[in-house]
């Protein structure tokens, strides 16, 4: 799991890297907004950990970005705000959690393994009716792709799936995930109708001579993108 600290204050940022790598996270550290922002729209985190207040850029603005963007990585805000009012005005900002400092780093790294099992929100394939990964684009609406000048026809899961998969490339989707998100939490088709479901759509987007997109990761997910 991949995930970005921004915060200008050294004295938290090390003792934090620390004990996040401890628990088998890989940590980026950027230590002002402008930085942490280009980033954070450039990488492929599954988890944004930011300082309220920040030199050059502060974190609320860094999380508007992102959510106008149409990002929906998880946000998580350190700060020393403690007031109602600002709790509020951080979540509609699209913060997803909030930590006031000083805090215990055990509550910390519950609140990063809460965010990390959260499934993707998936407002972001609501949002956009077309999508852009490389050279592969969806058109949602019409419930076809394009990659390489080739138009593609997509059934209506194969659409919906692919849809999900470009709202978060470089990102784990669990199996869980994808299931939840394709029927719902309250039918359960067989184990195997995922997979069934990643192979029909990899032979339309995948043809011979062309880089493969969707990756499995053995016994969790998949993985989209280039690697």
């Amino acid at each position: 799991m991949q995930i970005l600290l921004v915060d200008d204050e050294p004295e938290l940022t090390s003792p934090l890297s620390r004990a996040l790598n401890r628990e088998g996270y890989n940590i980026d550290v950027a230590d002002n907004g402008e930085m942490g922002c280009h980033m954070a729209i450039e990488g492929n985190y599954d988890l944004l950990i930011l300082d309220w207040m920040l030199p050059q850029k502060t974190g609320l603005e860094i999380c508007q970005k992102l959510r106008s963007l149409h990002d929906y990585t998880p946000v998580l805000f350190l700060t020393a705000k403690d007031t109602i009012d600002d709790r509020v005005t951080g979540l509609d900002a699209g913060a997803d959690d909030y930590l006031v400092k000083p805090f215990e780093l055990r509550e910390l790294l519950a609140r990063v393994r809460a965010l990390l099992r959260r499934p993707p929100t998936i407002e972001a394939t609501t949002t956009q009716q077309n999508l852009r990964v490389r050279d592969l684009e969806l058109d949602i609406e019409n419930q076809v792709a394009y990659r390489s000048g080739q138009m593609i026809n997509l059934s209506e899961k194969e659409c919906k799936l692919l849809g999900y998969f470009m709202n978060y490339p470089g990102q784990l989707l669990t199996h869980q995930q994808i299931y939840e998100y394709l029927w719902g939490q309250g039918e359960q088709p067989s184990s195997n109708v995922l997979a069934a479901q990643v192979r029909l759509l990899r032979r339309k987007i995948e043809a011979t001579g062309e880089s493969p997109l969707i990756h499995t990761v053995y016994r969790k997910g998949y993985r989209f993108g280039e690697l």
